[in-house]
C-alpha cells in the first residue's frame, strides 16, 4: 500500500512503532474493523483470506466477514463476539503496526486492561445506532486510567443511519460532556462503516461532509511511545553477567532493558538501592559496543566502578531518581474470581524486582458506569479500586502518569503462582 496523501494540520512522524487498541460494546463491529484496515492496507496472507472466504460461505454470507481475522479462537467464532485479546501485526509503507481488540462485554474487563496496558492510542467504537452507552463509558475510563494518551472515538455503522450528520454531531456532543468529567483532553472524532470501508483506509462516497483524515492517516501521523516528552532513564537491572573464562575474568555487565529515556557512553549514572554514583563505561549489545541505547533497547551496562549489584536493583539518572519506599498508593484491576479483602498477602511484581506486600487498606472501589466511588469493601473480578499496601522490600517507583514502566506492577498470588492483578500507582 502506498503512503497516503498527507492532511493539513497534522503532524506526521517518520518512525516508531504504533501499539493501538480497539474497544467498544458487543456488536460495535471492532473485530470487523480491524479486518477492513488488514484487508484495504493488503497485509492479509492469501491461504488466510481463502480460510476466512470458506468460512464466510459455510455462513451462508454473500460478502467475506473481515472480522474472523481476528476472532480467532473457536468459541468466539460460534458466538460471534471476542472473548481473549486477539493481538494482530501489520506494516504499511510508513510505520509498523501491533493491534489488540479487546473484548466488548463487561466481565471480560481485566482483558482489556492487559490490551490497554502497552498502547498508545485507543480507537472507542461507538454504534451509531446506540450512542453513548455504558461500556463506551467504562472503556473510555479504562483507557484513561492506564494512561494511553490519544483516544479516537469512530462512531461506526453510519451506514446504517444513512450517513446522517445530524447523528454523529449528537454523539460527539454527548462523548464530551462524559468525558470532561474524566478529564480526557486528547480525543478526535470520526465517523465511518467497517462494514463498507468508508473512512477506514479509502475515504469512499458516503461522508463528504467529514473533511478530517481516514483511519489510516490518523493512524500512520500518531506519535510513537516514548516519543512526546523527554522521559528519566530508567534500567532495571535482570542479570548480573560475571563469564568464568580467562579471556574474560574481570568482566562484569549488567543486563537489562532500558525502560524509559536514554543512557550515553560517559553519562553519570546512581544504582539504587545502595545511592551509589559511577559512570558509564561501555554499552554492549551481544558482540558490538554502541554509543548509546534509549527506550525499549536491551542491552549491558559496564560501569567504571565496582559497584554491589543484583537482579532488581535500579540504575537511574541522578538527576532525576524515582522514589524509594516500602509503601505504596495504587488503582488495582483485581483478576482473580477470588475476592480481594483487606490483609491479605500476595507477591509484588515491579520491573524486575519481587517483594512480599500486604493490603494495608482498600480505600475504595470505583464505580466506573456511575463514575462515583463507593468507600471500603473489597474488590471482586474485574473490579478497580483504590489500595494501599505495605511492603518488605523498597520499592523505585514513580508515578503511573509520569512512568508507565516504574509505575506499574503485577500482584501474584504465593500458593498458585497465578497473576491476580494489575496496579498503577498513583
Amino acid at each position: 500500500m502506498s503512503a497516503p496523501e498527507k492532511i493539513p494540520g497534522i503532524h506526521y512522524h517518520d518512525a516508531g512503532l504504533l501499539r493501538f487498541l480497539t474497544c467498544g460494546s458487543v456488536d460495535d463491529g471492532k473485530s470487523t474493523l480491524i479486518g477492513r484496515l488488514l484487508y484495504d492496507s493488503k497485509s492479509i496472507l492469501a491461504d488466510t483470506l481463502h480460510a476466512i472466504e470458506r468460512t464466510s460461505k459455510k455462513r451462508g454470507l454473500e460478502a467475506v466477514d473481515l472480522s474472523l481475522l481476528t476472532d480467532g479462537l473457536q468459541a468466539e467464532r460460534e458466538q460471534g463476539i471476542t472473548i481473549d485479546v486477539a493481538y494482530r501485526y501489520f506494516s504499511t509503507g510508513t510505520r509498523k503496526y501491533i493491534i489488540a481488540d479487546a473484548p466488548g462485554h463487561e466481565q471480560y474487563t481485566r482483558n482489556m486492561v492487559t490490551a490497554a496496558s502497552t498502547a498508545n492510542l485507543a480507537i472507542i467504537l461507538i454504534d451509531a445506532r446506540k450512542g453513548v452507552l455504558a461500556q463506551t463509558r467504562r472503556h473510555s475510563y479504562i483507557a484513561h486510567l492506564v494512561g494511553i494518551p490519544h483516544l479516537v472515538v469512530a462512531v461506526n455503522k453510519m451506514d446504517l443511519v444513512g450517513y446522517s450528520r445530524e447523528v454523529f454531531d449528537q454523539i460527539c456532543k454527548d462523548y464530551l460532556e462524559f468525558a470532561a468529567g474524566l478529564g480526557i483532553r486528547d480525543v478526535r472524532f470520526m465517523p465511518l462503516s467497517a462494514l463498507n470501508g468508508d473512512m477506514v483506509v479509502e475515504r469512499g462516497e458516503k461522508l463528504a461532509w467529514y473533511n478530517g483524515p481516514t483511519l489510516m492517516e490518523l493512524l500512520e501521523a500518531a506519535p510513537a511511545a516514548h516519543s512526546e516528552a523527554r522521559e528519566n532513564f530508567r534500567f532495571p537491572v535482570q542479570y548480573v553477567c560475571r563469564p568464568r573464562t580467562a579471556e574474560h575474568h574481570d568482566f562484569r555487565g549488567y543486563m537489562g532493558r532500558v525502560e524509559s529515556g536514554e543512557i550515553a557512553v560517559g553519562d553519570e549514572v546512581q544504582v539504587l538501592p545502595s545511592g551509589r554514583t559511577t559512570r558509564v563505561k561501555e554499552i554492549r549489545l551481544l558482540d558490538q559496543s554502541l554509543p548509546q541505547a534509549a527506550s525499549e533497547r536491551s542491552v549491558t551496562l559496564l560501569l567504571e566502578d565496582e559497584v554491589d549489584i543484583s537482579r532488581g536493583d535500579m540504575i537511574v539518572s541522578p538527576a532525576s531518581t524515582p522514589t524509594v519506599t516500602k509503601q505504596v498508593e495504587a488503582m488495582v484491576c483485581w483478576l482473580a474470581e477470588t475476592p480481594l479483602e483487606a490483609g491479605r498477602k500476595l507477591l509484588l511484581r515491579h520491573t524486575t524486582r519481587e517483594t512480599k506486600a500486604l493490603v494495608a487498606a482498600i480505600e475504595y472501589r470505583q464505580d466506573i458506569n456511575e463514575l462515583k466511588r463507593i468507600s471500603g469493601g473489597r474488590l471482586a473480578m474485574n473490579d478497580i479500586g483504590s489500595i494501599t499496601f505495605k511492603l518488605a522490600q523498597p520499592l523505585f517507583v514513580d508515578r503511573y502518569r509520569e512512568n508507565r514502566s516504574t509505575g506499574a506492577f503485577i500482584l501474584i498470588d504465593e500458593a498458585t503462582n497465578n497473576t491476580v492483578g494489575a496496579g498503577m500507582i498513583a
